[in-house]
């Protein structure tokens, strides 16, 4: 009993859960990015097996690091953005001298950390903003969940009322359920290919760095802008938005020096995670905040074992139907989602702003090669200073502390969201 009673305290099954769904999720949005650009740089199956590993490896350890050091559910994700970049970007270069620009990108993501420039920043980012970003990047995974029934209305519909009734009698183990649902109804529909999946471990393959002007500003800068405006950006916004008050450059120094030690071995664009981390800082994770670090730590666990069997990722990645992983997503990111409108639309002063953030978000609008988040937020921040929210948000700050003090908490369910510093 009291082994059982250890075990349950360090692995929570909730908790283990939403580690488990995060880390699927990141794993099959993107990976097949990720595959194109080893390709467009040359990468053979050994190397592109010693990119999953590094990417792995470097995802593991920084989530399960930060998130004990925090004790914040810290999960972190390679840049989507900056996959799709590179799969166009590496066209005709040499892997030698991609493996430079990682090198670089890396460098200045740590340097924005250590001189604490992006905290400077994010801290000036109101709140109904950062949650209306964080809204609008999480919308198009609910919206998909009910698209999803159109074609595997079977699959989805199952996932979907399963889900809702463990909500009402098991609320911890909901997602858990929905899983093992669509998994069932999958393999019973014929949809599972398992039998294609090779078991193989993979294996680091050092590639010596070269370095040109090109790869410089053709890839590398690119990569660092989209990883922090695209990537990094929001997943600040998903901690303000759950209430956990983390220094940000800590944690954006430790993903470049992460990023930099392991880029020789196909390392690219680590960063705080924000769709997959919201699956960790929601209560599905855990029904006490102070917990849900656990899930952070977990998620690092299993990206661990990803990375280990980075030659396997392929075939599996094959043998899991698209739907099940969009409805998965869906219906574990509800909670989230709801609370960040909650959270954006709960002050009037910064609504218009916020819904402006939230629309030109969800638009999912790409210009100069940087994604919709970035372009939201300044958005909303024209909105918001056209509409006078930010002289009066200035106005109410330079009033006297007491009568700050009596101002209601715009944040859901009463967590303090402080600016980080």
């Amino acid at each position: 009993m009291t082994l059982i009673r250890r075990l349950s305290r360090v692995a929570p099954l909730s908790a283990v859960t939403a580690g488990l769904v995060a880390t699927l999720i990141g794993l099959t949005s993107s990976a097949a990015i990720v595959f194109a650009a080893a390709r467009a740089a040359g990468a053979d199956s050994a190397v592109l097996a010693s990119w999953m590993l590094a990417l792995g490896v470097g995802m593991g350890l920084t989530c399960i690091g930060l998130s004990l050091r925090y004790r914040a559910p810290i999960v972190t994700a390679w840049s989507t953005p900056g996959a799709a970049l590179l799969a166009t970007g590496l066209d005709g270069m040499s892997l030698r001298a991609a493996t430079g620009a990682f090198l670089i990108s890396a460098a200045l993501i740590a340097l924005s950390g250590v001189t604490g420039w992006f905290a400077r920043v994010m801290s000036r980012v109101p709140v109904s903003l950062a949650a209306a970003l964080l809204a609008g990047v999480l919308v198009q995974f609910g919206t998909a969940l009910f698209a999803g029934m159109q074609g595997d209305f079977a699959l989805v519909f199952t996932m979907f009322a399963v889900y809702l009734v463990c909500r009402r009698l098991l609320p911890r183990y909901a997602v858990l359920a929905a899983l093992v649902a669509g998994i069932a109804v999958a393999s019973g529909l014929g949809d599972m290919h398992l039998a294609s999946v090779d078991l193989a471990f993979a294996k680091p393959v050092l590639t010596v760095p070269s370095f040109s002007w090109q790869a410089a500003i053709g890839v590398a800068v690119p990569l660092f802008v989209v990883t922090m405006a695209s990537q990094n950006l929001p997943g600040v916004a998903v901690l303000r938005n759950d209430g956990y008050d983390v220094p940000v450059s800590p944690l954006i120094t430790w993903t470049g020096v992460a990023n930099f030690v392991l880029a020789p071995f196909g390392a690219f664009g680590l960063n705080l995670a924000a769709i997959t981390a919201a699956i960790c800082t929601g209560p599905q994770a855990h029904p006490d905040p102070r917990r849900r670090y656990l899930a952070g730590v977990w998620a690092g666990v299993f990206y661990l074992a990803i990375g280990a069997l980075g030659a396997t990722v392929g075939s599996l990645l094959m043998a899991l139907p698209a739907p099940l992983i969009l409805g998965i997503a869906g219906i574990g990111l509800l909670g989230t989602i709801g609370s960040s409108l909650t959270s954006a639309l709960s002050d009037t002063r910064w609504r218009e702003a916020a819904v402006v953030t939230f629309l030109a978000t969800a638009s999912g609008v790409k210009l100069l090669g940087v994604g919709s988040a970035f372009w939201g937020l300044i958005a909303g921040l024209l909105t918001a200073a056209a509409t006078g929210a930010i002289s009066r948000h200035r106005k109410a700050a330079a009033a006297p502390a007491e009568t700050q003090a009596e101002a209601p908490d715009p944040t859901p369910g009463g967590h303090s969201v402080r600016p980080a510093r």
